[in-house]
């Protein structure tokens, strides 16, 4: 059968053929962006979700949505309006001396119902449990004071129900919440308001943050938030409720601290001792070579379990010489480096992966390049720094990438070597404390908030970095 390039076309035929090629093509780059479009869905999608539900009041709430109320821009001015009531703080917002606070609460109440004004209370509500729990904090309730309810005017309206339609009508009450007297700034202004039965709760000035008692009990965790404080509740309280009870210092502050130190420190010590060794094992020829080299590549297979006992006793120990010193004493621990940051470098730094990519890209790079420096009669140190080293800028960016995501993630040697104090675990432990002192069943929005920030350094690593995923050896000049 003749193709269409083996026999001659008309000038409209030829006209068709190619926008039937352009169409084809347009086809094929349709469907290449809806498989990455897939992929990106199905690897970011649960990190997407993950962030939302870390700003829902309960992440646990089933079913789950994604429509919730701290995306919603009408609560976002309702929460900037009330926290200037509160405490002249937009963003923030609180319960300040002098302040008073408006709100309304609406109620459908079908036909038939008597309408009974809801009881409005300021309770003495700790936030969260755990950590949070055995702070000395100040309660809003010991300093505010509730007005009268004022009615609004009722509104008639239907409710559709499993049951059918029901007539009645929307009953609105209004009130404000005053600052009595003198007193320091409280950051939070919980509010419960509770209606009798067959009143239903229909909306507020802000949204509730959940209904208690069969729905009768409309409970807010604090009715003068401010944007950032209402949208990102969560977040908030990971940096003020999670403290030391005994500094009230901020741990997670200090888990992110120890996090980045580890992770720095692993860098630095696996880009400079993989880049030697790997160069001396690439360019270097001296005896023993290869059997040192199978050594490395043997390490590797030696699963982390096997050599858990050994490094353990060696920390909490140390390597007892002669006259009873130990290895550890050179760092400062005598008395053994467990829960502490160096002993859990001491375990961590080497890395034999990294020496098996350095040689490998050290051997890819042409001998060439460094002839003219062997004429000028650079040694192998001024070689390797000066010439080869800014030729590895590629791998030692992938290097960075891959040492900092390990050492920023790493759990196993830390949960391990990092006992107490709590201020010297590392993010990932710190998390873990979320479940462990909250509950069993843990206090998720704390954990889906750190979760989210502790994925954030590891995506602006790569952002950065990503680049040097495509470069070659081409990078510095030794392309043929």
């Amino acid at each position: 059968m003749a193709t269409p390039s083996s026999v001659t076309l008309t000038t409209r035929e030829q006209r068709a053929f190619e926008h039937w090629q352009a169409r084809r093509r347009w086809a094929r780059a349709g469907l290449i962006y809806a498989l990455m479009l897939l992929f990106a869905i199905v690897f970011v999608g649960p990190l997407m979700f993950a962030a939302i539900s870390s700003l829902r009041t309960d992440p646990l709430e089933y079913p789950p949505s994604v429509v919730i109320p701290q995306l919603q821009p009408s609560n976002w001015s309702a929460a900037a309006r009330l926290g200037l009531a509160g405490n002249g703080d937009r963003w923030f917002g609180g319960f300040a001396p002098g302040a008073v606070v408006p709100f309304e609460i609406a109620y459908f109440v079908p036909a038939g119902v008597d309408v009974v004004e809801p009881e409005v209370e300021v309770p003495r509500r700790r936030p969260g449990a755990g950590l949070g729990a055995v702070l000395a904090i100040e309660f809003a309730a010991d300093y505010a004071s509730v007005s009268a309810l004022e009615r609004r005017p009722d509104v008639p309206m239907t409710v559709d129900t499993d049951d059918g339609v029901i007539e009645g009508r929307k009953v609105g009450f209004a009130f404000t919440i005053s600052y009595e007297g003198e007193g320091p700034e409280i950051d939070r202004l919980p509010l419960d308001v509770t209606a009798v039965v067959g009143m239903r709760y229909l909306e507020s000035t802000l949204t509730a943050s959940r209904l208690e008692r069969r729905g009768r009990t409309a409970s807010f965790n604090n009715v003068a938030p401010g944007v950032l404080g209402y949208v990102l509740r969560n977040y908030v309280r990971v940096f003020s409720e999670v403290r030391s009870p005994a500094t009230r210092q901020s741990l997670f502050l200090a888990w992110i601290g120890n996090s980045f130190s580890y992770a720095a420190v692993r860098i630095v010590v696996t880009l400079l001792i993989a880049s030697m060794a790997g160069y001396a094992l690439a360019r270097l020829r001296f005896r023993g070579r290869e059997l040192i080299f199978m050594l490395v590549l043997f390490s590797q297979m030696v699963p982390l379990q096997v050599l858990f006992i050994s490094n353990y006793l060696v920390l909490r120990d140390g390597i007892v010489t002669i006259g009873g010193f130990t290895l550890s004493s050179l760092w400062g621990y005598p008395g053994g480096m467990l829960n502490s940051l160096t002993g859990l470098v001491f375990v961590t730094a080497l890395n034999a992966g990294a020496v098996f990519i350095m040689k490998q890209f050290f051997e890819s790079i042409p001998r060439e390049v460094e002839e003219a420096a062997m004429i000028d009669g650079a040694s192998h140190w001024r070689r390797y720094w000066n010439v080869v080293l800014p030729m590895a800028r590629p791998a030692l960016g992938a290097l960075t990438i891959l040492t900092f995501q390990g050492a920023w993630n790493d759990f196993f040697w830390p949960f391990i070597v990092l006992t107490s104090p709590e201020n010297v675990k590392t993010l990932p432990i710190g998390l873990l404390s979320f479940r462990n002192t909250y509950g069993a069943v843990g206090d998720w929005g704390l954990i889906l908030a750190g979760a989210v920030m502790s994925a954030i350094p590891v995506i602006i690593l790569f952002v950065v970095f990503q680049r040097y995923f495509m470069e070659g050896v081409s990078f510095g000049g030794g392309k043929e």
